[in-house]
């Protein structure tokens, strides 16, 4: 296992994942509301790949982080980094995500988060390119907003079809790109 670093901002702890995170992540990922840009909510083995992937995900040198709320001490969902493994139009990349509970959602949790972990992006993660991309479905108006609040510039030509997605109808994805450079 890869140390993972401990991130903390005003409000949130960004940390490695715990088993008991995994039944919380199950059930937020079963929340049709959390899931409603994806083609359809996860099963419970399909969320305890999702995990098992995010910690292995560390050997890179970066990953998907636990998000647990500094007041309550409740885990409530990940942001972090990935490199997608499938062929992507835009590739190799590091994407930047989230998935919150639905319950957090409001708070300005996923732009707190993605900030701090930009910020240590630009000092850890030598990227493709030298910069970090993000995307979601067309409809995605909520993580659209975050993307662009931490910077991000829709990039029209970049925008595709997800190819793990070809039967769905939702399959069409923007792309937002930030220069970490400039950070």
């Amino acid at each position: 296992m890869h140390d993972v670093p401990v991130i903390e901002t005003e409000r949130l702890i960004l940390r490695e994942w715990r088993d008991e995170d995994r039944s919380t992540f199950a059930m937020i990922n079963s929340d049709r509301r959390v899931m409603e840009h994806f083609p359809v909510p996860l099963t419970l083995e399909e969320s305890e790949a999702f995990v098992d992937r995010a910690v292995a995900g560390w050997r890179q040198g970066f990953g998907l982080w636990a998000v647990e709320e500094r007041a309550t001490g409740s885990f409530i969902g990940f942001v972090g980094l990935s490199a997608p493994a499938w062929e992507a139009p835009f590739g190799p990349s590091v994407e930047i995500g989230w998935r919150l509970s639905f319950e957090a959602w409001g708070n300005g949790y996923a732009t707190e988060a993605a900030r701090r972990v930009m910020e240590w992006a630009s000092e850890n993660v030598r990227p493709f390119r030298g910069e970090l991309v993000s995307f979601t479905t067309v409809r995605n108006v909520r993580s659209r907003r975050v993307m662009e609040k931490l910077g991000f510039t829709h990039d029209n030509l970049g925008d595709f079809d997800h190819p793990l997605l070809p039967q769905w109808d939702e399959r069409q994805h923007v792309l937002y790109r930030f220069d970490l450079s400039g950070t």
